[in-house]
């Protein structure tokens, strides 16, 4: 799957606690235009299920876990993020949903763009179009 990749972010150990970053076009390859976080998700729920024209995004998990599984519409893979040192890089054009939240996680993404709905693919068949073209 073409440009999608796991990041480690640094690690600062220290014994009062320890201490990640990230920083924009270092760790992944894009000025930050917008941030959001995804938490209080109901067992058995999923988000996403939609991919992005131009839009790329870094995922981390924060605290707890889930699952991020994307398909660029002939491969499907599932990522388990569960570490706040490391993020998920996933660029534009790729098909992603998230599951299997955990109790009190909070996912953290960072975008490369403004919101825009237009950006937005929300059906995967119209998706599946788009990448055959």
């Amino acid at each position: 799957m073409q440009g999608v990749r796991l990041v480690n972010l640094p690690k600062i150990l220290d014994e009062r606690g320890n201490l990640s970053f990230m920083e924009e076009k270092n760790h992944f390859p894009f000025e930050i235009k917008r941030t959001y976080w995804i938490y209080d998700v109901p067992g058995g729920e999923v988000r996403g299920g939609h991919s992005y024209i131009s839009n790329q995004e870094f995922i981390i998990a924060l605290s707890g876990s889930f699952d991020v599984v994307l398909s660029d519409g002939k491969e499907s893979k599932t990522f388990s993020l569960n570490r706040s040192y490391y993020g998920l890089l996933v660029p534009n054009n790729v098909w992603r949903h998230m599951e299997n939240f955990s109790t009190n996680s909070l996912a953290f993404v960072v975008a490369s763009t403004d919101f825009n709905e237009d950006d937005y693919v929300r059906d995967y068949n119209v998706f599946l179009k788009t990448k055959n073209n």
